[in-house]
């Protein structure tokens, strides 16, 4: 049977319990392979990461679905039934619309509202109770966007938020392996690597420099050359093994640009621009007795209109799961409080950047309410502006978290933050196991004036 670009049919893949289901999935593209076909299929309701070639016999042809000529499929992300879950299928939902299930009289909180804090018990529950005192009102935009959180318009640079270029060929993942260093990794998307690499089964780049090579040959004459054992630009943290290095991407392009391409390859929301100029980048590294090894990164604006602290985020995948990602997000905020600036991501996050960004301002916040002590009997009181100047987090991102933590009651005339105890014990437990930490004193870091243009 010929099949077409659009068709939808199950296909047979395995999930993470490693059984057998049939999702639907759209054909994105065909070719032959001696004489054998291989189709390139995008499977509706998973994340595009997730999408691969696959032979004829994992197709179920008796439910083909030729695609229609006038009906236009909704869109999600800018991709046709595609939205940004986790892995499997997307398990955020119900946690983002709990976050919006708020009291009525929530919706027009005053922003400088104190909270006063109370411990007592109440049928088995120990409860923090803090005025929450801002008399700004919550603005209605932190509310309208499906994850809590305020969208913000795109802007040019480096990578930035826009699926206006999505096709056929940017769907599709067009690099096969990369080694780098001692890990081989499989990108999740497309990256605009030349094309005459993408035919390669491994592409290679020095995990130094990120120079990328076509052959193991061509990588280990190149590593005789090559002269760094870390990121180029300056060194500005360092503690135990960790370290943190500052590039200006005018400075260093050729190293920016290879560190937007091999991010492109893990960052679906993101279209790569090779002006790097306006952009700083923060490279976190491993140290061992070969060299300092790349574990992830964030880039910034050198100037931003819009208080965004961050650009692009990444951790490489061999490092998730082990704190890395909060550990980025920290630096960001510690790099925020030495500017004296408040800051917020750019928006949107990925559905892996948005877990990871919920997770640090919730712990952030509670660490900050915990901490309060009540005097003269009377409940602690703390504004969103005090907690904001205090993390560095945009007050639109802290009032969003508060929010999605259904921590804000209204209470005779009141707004009250309640900590149950769930609340603190879950919060104990998740910092018992974060191990990794930024030490400010560890940071050697000055900020610039990028004002003047010259001055780039």
């Amino acid at each position: 049977m010929s099949f077409i670009i659009g068709c939808r049919l199950p296909v047979l893949r395995k999930n993470q319990v490693n059984e057998d289901e049939w999702p639907l999935a759209e054909i994105l593209s065909v070719k032959d392979i001696l004489g054998k076909k291989l189709y390139y299929v995008h499977y509706i309701d998973f994340n595009k990461r997730l999408d691969e070639w696959v032979t004829p016999d994992r197709l179920d042809i008796k439910k083909l679905q030729f695609p229609k000529k006038e009906a236009k499929t909704p869109m999600k992300d800018g991709l046709p039934g595609s939205r940004p879950s986790s892995p499997e299928r997307d398990v955020t939902a119900s946690a983002t619309s709990r976050g919006k299930t708020l009291p009525t009289p929530v919706q027009m909180i005053p922003a400088h509202s104190f909270l006063p804090i109370n411990l007592h018990r109440h049928s088995h529950v120990l409860m923090f109770h803090i005025i929450l005192a801002d008399s700004t009102l919550l603005s209605q935009d932190s509310q309208d966007s499906s994850d809590g959180i305020p969208s913000a318009p795109r802007m040019t640079g480096s990578l930035v938020s826009d699926r206006s270029h999505d096709d056929i060929v940017t769907r599709m993942k067009n690099i096969d392996c990369i080694e780098l260093g001692r890990h081989r990794l499989k990108p999740w998307y497309f990256s605009p690597y030349p094309q005459e690499l993408t035919s390669l089964l491994i592409l290679y780049l020095c995990e130094f420099c990120l120079k990328y090579l076509k052959s193991l040959k061509c990588l280990q004459r190149h590593l005789t050359k090559c002269n760094l054992r870390h990121p180029p630009g300056n060194e500005i943290y360092r503690k135990g093994t960790i370290s943190f290095f500052e590039i200006d991407g005018r400075k260093n392009k050729a190293y920016s640009q290879n560190l937007c391409l091999l991010a492109k390859c893990f960052l679906d929301h993101k279209t790569l621009y090779y002006d790097t100029d306006p952009f700083l980048f923060y490279v976190m590294t491993e140290y061992d007795s070969k060299g300092f090894h790349i574990v992830g990164y964030f880039s910034k604006e050198k100037e931003s209109t819009e208080d965004y602290n961050v650009a692009c985020i990444l951790t490489l995948p061999p490092y998730q799961r082990r704190g890395y990602g909060k550990l980025l997000i920290e630096f960001s905020y510690e790099l925020s409080k030495v500017e004296g600036k408040t800051g917020t991501p750019e928006k949107p996050l990925s559905d892996l950047g948005l877990l990871s960004y919920r997770s640090y301002w919730s712990q952030t916040i509670l660490e900050i309410l915990m901490d309060l002590k009540s005097e003269n009997g009377e409940r602690p009181q703390i504004t969103i502006n005090e907690i904001s100047e205090i993390t560095s987090v945009k007050k639109e991102d802290v009032i969003s978290t508060l929010q999605y933590l259904n921590l804000i009651n209204y209470y005779k005339g009141q707004y009250i933050l309640t900590l149950s105890e769930d609340i603190v014990e879950g919060h104990e437990r998740a910092m018992q196991k974060r191990h990794l930490r930024i030490d400010p004193k560890c940071l050697h870091f000055t900020p610039k004036d990028w004002s003047k243009r010259g001055k780039w």
